[in-house]
């Protein structure tokens, strides 16, 4: 069972990536704008470069959307006094993945089967 200094050491860490999420969605917005062919801008970037950058950025957009909704489901499970627990077998999350993904949801073990596949 995790602490309640571990417990506010995550959520501090929820509630920041949910702060920096937002931020590279709001920045990342004009990136994703309708590409327009500008004459004037011969040269400087051709129109299938911008259409490419268009489209990394709405990948961009969509991973950063698709992790702050895991963000704020872990800070909800903080809330509801379920976070850390493996959503597959039940067993506690390991702090050291908690550490690099404070958002995740299955422990290392299952999450490697759900790679693969369950086998």
């Amino acid at each position: 069972m995790l602490t309640d200094k571990q417990l506010d050491h995550f959520r501090d860490m929820l509630e920041h990536s949910r702060l920096e999420l937002r931020e590279l969605l709001n920045i990342s917005t004009e990136a994703s704008r309708t590409v327009a062919l500008d004459q004037t801008m011969v040269g400087r970037l051709s129109r299938m470069d911008a259409l490419q950058q268009q489209q990394m950025s709405h990948a961009s957009r969509a991973a950063y959307r698709k992790r702050l909704v895991a963000v704020e489901q872990a800070l909800q499970s903080l809330d509801d006094g379920e976070y850390g627990w493996c959503e597959q077998c039940g067993e506690l999350i390991d702090t050291r993945r908690l550490e690099i993904k404070p958002e995740s949801v299955l422990c290392i073990g299952c999450q490697q089967l759900s790679e693969t596949g369950g086998a």
